[in-house]
């Protein structure tokens, strides 16, 4: 299999440059350890943002995207590299923790809950951010969806510390740190 494959074959709405996608998708697989391939479905017919993974198997890694979320809000139907580089990396790193064993084992994606899954970006993309892929605003604006997920305390913002900052957690960790982010919730 192609270590890297995108759908559709020719991009018709959006003006979207295959070899740096590619490219970009390939440095993610390289820097956060992934030994999979990616088959990435681009839906180039919303400019909305929703990207998600449908599937894993042995052999790829297989996603969903619109292409709102690859795409530069400053040039419209134009690739941002480092914004494709935060939205894949993230889910990347969520697949590559799922089939970590000393992990553990989450819920399925659609049963994590909001809260959960802010902790879980937040772990994600600050792992990304200390590789080297950065995007405008990454840590303010994670901060700030954790905040509006856990409170505007300091345990929330105890608990984000610990996330952004934090190698080798597990999903218990993840689970406590959020726990404890809504401590002093009122």
């Amino acid at each position: 299999m192609t270590r890297v494959t995108i759908e559709p074959e020719t991009f018709t709405l959006v003006e979207f440059d295959r070899a740096e996608l590619t490219s970009v998708i390939e440095r993610l697989l390289d820097a956060i350890g992934l030994d999979r391939g990616v088959v990435i479905d681009i839906d180039q017919t919303t400019p909305l943002g929703e990207a998600k993974v449908v599937a894993v198997d042995d052999d790829a890694v297989r996603l969903h995207v619109e292409s709102g979320a690859l795409e530069d809000p400053k040039r419209l139907r134009q690739l941002s590299a480092s914004g494709s580089a935060n939205v894949l990396g993230r889910l990347l790193f969520r697949v590559r923790d799922r089939l970590d064993p000393a992990f553990g084992d989450p819920p399925p994606d659609a049963e994590i809950g909001l809260e959960r899954s802010s902790a879980w970006d937040v772990y994600a993309v600050g792992r990304l951010v200390r590789l080297g892929f950065r995007h405008e605003n990454d840590r303010q604006r994670r901060l700030y969806q954790f905040r509006t997920r856990h409170g505007f305390t300091d345990a929330a913002d105890a608990s984000f510390e610990a996330l952004w900052t934090g190698d080798g957690l597990t999903w218990a960790d993840i689970e406590r740190l959020s726990t404890a982010a809504r401590a002093d919730a009122a």
